[in-house]
């Protein structure tokens, strides 16, 4: 049974506004100039592993991206504290970049200042890396009453609709429309956005971030219905309130947003990764391991907690901002009891933690059904028989690996270590970001040697994930290919 108490943050510190920079060198202005590709290295790892020690959890990946995107929002300076060092966030301060602010990191730091934006197009590959960049139409066309930008990119994991966004901007009085790969969009007045009713067919959390930036600087009252209550929508929104917006409901089914003509720069603190959180303590169950991690907010990770003690994990509140995860088998018995999980939006199972949960399955006892009900191919990740698609299924490579698991539409059945589970080092291939990291958990547990490729996925949301698998224990490398000669 879970131990663990609420836990609180300290509030965002609220500098003296409008917000003004005071830091000092050492900081890196992010290049303009395009980065030139580097060969993708692999993951070769060693198990089976056990794990042991404590980890530091890096800032939130998602709500960096939209934090990020907010500061279009802002005239002036802001400061965004404990910023993830992961190739989505260096795309999104080129994106930034790109469109005219200047941007700054330092020390886990970053410093934006948008006054000198004056380009509302995007047009750039980073455009077409991750999901978030798209966030940035929402303040181009509130701030600047225009904005052209590429459709998103990131993980190829199914219908990421973006007709929530545009019908939302088209009710705040955006004309918008879909040419050529690129949705163009703006205000109907020629001055701005104003305020407006719309509900979402769907809480997506894209949506929800994108409109509710949009709408801190529309002229009048917004009401959005249906809106997603995830923690990195409170975060955005906690931001954005004290850049002076007024917004009223977040974490709640509606936001009531009263639009401002200016917002100024502000600075946060932003809140421990829970997707990287979760990973670690999936990490500690599949070896059957004892590790500490800080800092983490239990409240956002109680569905992962309750699935995990009903699968025999200890877990316990070790310090104000500690959480302790054993799977240790002298204190819980051998063997790891398999569970259902079917996503959902917060606070239900996230979907960003669906493969990982998966890979463990494969570890525990009995069959587990695995329902994927918010990405329609994430699922995709254990698909064994479509020869027509162009993905590498992930589930697929973890089949590789010895895992047993059937698929049928969004459900799978995942087959436990007594039902013809058994995990051995391969060589596999990740295709997405959690899937692929799917892979490196797996590997953790397989007997042998595990070869990972393409870990620049792995890469793009968690930070050094290799070094402080390193630092709990794990004999893992992070290679280079060598090049063929001709």
């Amino acid at each position: 049974m879970a131990v663990f108490f609420n836990i609180t943050i300290s509030p965002t510190p609220k500098p003296p506004k409008p917000f003004t920079s005071s830091l000092s060198p050492p900081q890196t202005q992010i290049s303009k100039a395009p980065q030139k590709p580097q060969q993708n290295p692999i993951f070769k790892i060693k198990g089976p592993s056990t794990l042991s020690g404590h980890i530091s959890i890096s800032g939130s990946k998602n709500s960096s991206l939209a934090l990020l995107a907010a500061t279009l929002c802002c005239s002036g300076s802001s400061l965004l504290h404990n910023v993830p060092n992961v190739s989505d966030i260096k795309a999104m301060a080129s994106i930034l970049t790109y469109l005219g602010a200047k941007v700054e990191a330092f020390d886990g730091n970053m410093i934006v200042n948008s006054d000198g934006v004056g380009n509302v197009e995007v047009d750039m590959e980073e455009m077409k890396k991750i999901r978030g960049g798209f966030f940035v139409i929402g303040p181009l066309v509130a701030r600047f009453g225009e904005a052209v930008v590429d459709l998103p990119g990131g993980c190829e994991i199914g219908n990421r609709p973006v007709d929530l966004y545009l019908r939302g901007l088209s009710a705040l009085g955006a004309v918008v429309e879909l040419r050529d790969g690129k949705v163009r969009a703006h205000a109907a007045n020629g001055k701005g956005l104003a305020g407006g009713r719309f509900r979402l067919d769907y809480p997506s959390v894209g949506a929800t971030e994108t409109l509710m930036m949009a709408a801190s600087l529309a002229d009048g009252i917004t009401v959005l219905s249906n809106v997603a209550k995830e923690p990195e929508v409170v975060d955005l929104a906690r931001f954005l309130i004290d850049s002076g917006a007024s917004i009223e409901g977040a974490g709640s089914d509606n936001l009531v947003i009263r639009g401002k003509s200016q917002l100024h720069g502000s600075e946060c603190v932003i809140t421990p990764d829970r997707i990287e959180a979760g990973t670690f303590m999936l990490a500690a169950a599949i070896t059957h391991s004892c590790i500490s991690m800080s800092p983490i907010i239990p409240s956002r990770l109680s569905c992962l907690i309750d699935k995990l003690s009903e699968a025999g994990c200890k877990i316990s509140q070790f310090n104000q901002h500690t959480l302790e995860v054993s799977a240790v088998p002298t204190y819980i018995g051998d063997n790891l009891k398999g569970f259902d999980i079917r996503t959902s939006p917060f606070p239900g199972f996230p979907t960003d933690l669906q493969p990982q949960a998966m890979a463990l399955l494969t570890t525990c006892t009995g069959s587990s059904l695995v329902v994927e009900s918010v990405f329609d191919k994430r699922m995709s990740h254990a698909i064994s028989l479509v020869s027509f698609c162009p993905l590498i299924w992930i589930v697929r490579e973890l089949q590789k690996l010895g895992a047993r698991i059937r698929v049928c539409g969004s459900t799978a059945l995942v087959f436990g270590k007594d039902e013809g589970s058994s995990l051995h080092g391969s060589r596999v291939f990740a295709s997405d970001l959690r899937g692929g990291v799917s892979l490196v958990l797996a590997g953790l547990a397989a007997e042998g040697t595990t070869e990972i490729n393409n870990i620049a996925h792995i890469d793009r949301g968690y930070e050094n994930i290799d070094r402080k698998l390193q630092h709990l224990g794990v004999d893992i490398q992070r290679l280079t290919p060598v090049a063929c000669p001709l």
